[in-house]
């Protein structure tokens, strides 16, 4: 089988990401991020070739997205989990979100155990991604400019300015509320949006980043909370158990009455029929490795 046809033939979860799901996109501007989960066959499991994620993207790679574009990233169950449970916020996410295009039973188990991920060690993993980005803005750190048309415009590029302070705003929920609010609630809501309008100057932009920097940073240095990794552990073996035991082959998976259906009728581009191309292609799933290990 493929990586495509192992990950959409046994999909449990997917929703949009990105700047939509953060409800700070602009109209007609973003394209479109889609993260979903699936549970991998027990060959993919105990044998030697994991089938641990599928990538596909309406633009070939190296080439930007442009409004309306999918980028669509599918993890294993395993893979999710593991980069959940180190606190990847852009993995994290998916857990908090208000609605779903894909919501299996499984994934809706998945979901009711976010706080099972929550720790010190995610808080840490948001001021990380936070400094790293706004040593980039400052030039302290090698950036490609990705937007230059906001530079142009504003002087910096803004969308990566506010994602910057956005991770801030998420990071002390995260820490203080043991949650994360999606939308992002007001009055944080008009500061990224205002930010990405360029309705802020950069030395601002600078100065509530690091505003927000120092908060996050005594947060996580005044945390002592853990991941809950034996319920983690239980909950990903029980899940795997249940979905093997359910569709025991791919034969039985397929006939299996209603499901097909039900996952096609899910709305959303491309339900079950993405890029067989894009699934195996290395150059784009290094690139997507270097990103969640950053």
């Amino acid at each position: 089988m493929t990586t495509k046809e192992i990950a959409t033939e046994n999909e449990i979860l997917r929703g949009l990401v990105g700047s939509t799901a953060h409800g700070i996109n602009i109209v007609g501007q973003d394209d479109r991020d889609e993260t979903g989960i699936y549970i991998e066959p027990p060959v993919n499991v105990c044998g030697l070739t994991p089938a641990d994620h599928y990538i596909w993207r309406t633009q070939p790679t190296g080439v930007r997205s442009g409004p309306g574009d999918l980028d669509l990233t599918m993890y294993s169950l395993r893979k999710f989990c593991r980069l959940a449970e180190a606190g990847n916020p852009s993995v994290m996410v998916l857990l908090w979100l208000p609605e779903y295009i894909v919501l299996t039973d499984a994934g809706r188990t998945l979901v009711e155990a976010h706080d099972a991920f929550i720790s010190r060690d995610a808080g840490a993993r948001f001021l990380g991604y936070l400094v790293s980005q706004k040593m980039k803005m400052k030039g302290e750190k090698a950036h490609t400019v990705n937007r230059p048309e906001l530079v142009a415009k504003y002087g910096y590029d803004t969308k990566f300015a506010m994602h910057a302070l956005r991770l801030g705003f998420e990071g002390v929920e995260l820490l203080t509320r043991r949650t994360l609010t999606l939308p992002v609630a007001e009055p944080n809501l008009s500061t990224l949006r205002a930010v990405r309008t360029g309705q802020v100057k950069f030395d601002e932009c600078l100065r509530m980043i690091d505003e927000t920097e120092t908060r996050l940073r005594s947060l996580v240095d005044a945390c002592a909370w853990e991941s809950d990794r034996p319920r983690i552990d239980a909950l990903m073996v029980r899940l795997h158990q249940e979905h093997w035991t359910r569709f025991s082959s791919m034969e039985e998976r397929s006939a299996v009455d209603g499901e097909t259906g039900v996952r096609s009728s899910q709305s959303g581009p491309f339900p079950l029929t993405y890029s067989a191309k894009a699934a195996d292609d290395p150059a784009r799933n290094q690139a997507r490795e270097q990103n969640e290990d950053r």
